[in-house]
């Protein structure tokens, strides 16, 4: 039976979400699965067109099915502080801003129709007046982490070495090196987005990377996890995500 199904990074593609949750219903109807949660691992806005719809369609959908969750990732963190507190993520190199293309929190704003050119305290005071209060509750209210009994689901990777129960904040939203690259037995499965990776190259022993560059032009990708099994949703059907120890 399956025993969730992942999402990977939204930013801003409201249709790929609509259709993901789509392949999510008729996974259900045929692998009957009524009650599995659906566990989305952050990043839903910036660099896509319509973060705002995204955030929408997640409050709305979050209100009235429990088996909805959705975990915070860097770029809804580094939103929110931009609107409610003000600052920038101090992880952003000095050169960058929130609002830089490379970053896209420009699309973001623009999605609310706000002009994200002016100085921070003008796009700020438009952005407070223009982005519905619920949008930046629900973000605040996200968990970092979500876990069943064969996978463990964050934004972006975990540290070896720490328990998971006493994983850093700041990993969880931002680790790449260090993990990505180690093939410590964390006793579960590590689902997660974060870092972007091919369809052929999500599968990785250890853990499960679900970014497939949805931001960048890729696809969105929706998974059902059984155990230790793995299968990407298609408008056909399932197909296996290979496991390297299967090669």
């Amino acid at each position: 039976m399956t025993e969730a199904y992942a999402i990977g990074d939204v930013h801003g593609q409201l249709e790929l979400l609509r259709a993901a949750h789509d392949l999510v219903e008729q996974d259900r109807a045929a692998h009957a699965s009524p009650g599995a949660p659906l566990i989305h691992v952050g990043d839903l806005v910036d660099r896509g067109p319509n973060s705002a719809g995204v955030l929408e369609f997640l409050t709305t959908r979050h209100a009235s099915d429990p088996r909805l969750i959705t975990l915070l990732g860097n770029h809804d963190r580094m939103f929110l502080w931009f609107v409610r507190e003000g600052h920038e993520d101090p992880r952003l190199f000095s050169d960058l801003s929130y609002r830089n293309p490379r970053i896209g929190g420009d699309k973001t704003f623009l999605s609310y129709g706000v002009d994200p050119t002016g100085s921070m305290e003008e796009v700020r005071a438009e952005a407070i007046a223009a982005v519905p209060a619920h949008h930046l509750d629900f973000i605040a209210n996200r968990p970092l982490t979500h876990r069943t009994s064969q996978a463990f689901f964050c934004h972006a990777g975990v540290r070896s070495g720490v328990p998971l129960a006493a994983q850093d904040t700041e990993d969880l939203l931002w680790i790449r090196e260090g993990f990505m690259e180690d093939a410590s037995d964390y006793g579960v499965l590590i689902v997660h987005g974060h870092t972007p990776v091919g369809v052929d190259e999500m599968h990785h022993t250890n853990h499960l990377d679900i970014d497939t560059g949805a931001a960048f032009g890729g696809p969105l990708t929706v998974v059902a996890i059984e155990g230790r099994s793995v299968w990407r949703l298609t408008e056909t059907g399932r197909v296996p995500v290979r496991d390297p120890r299967a090669a």
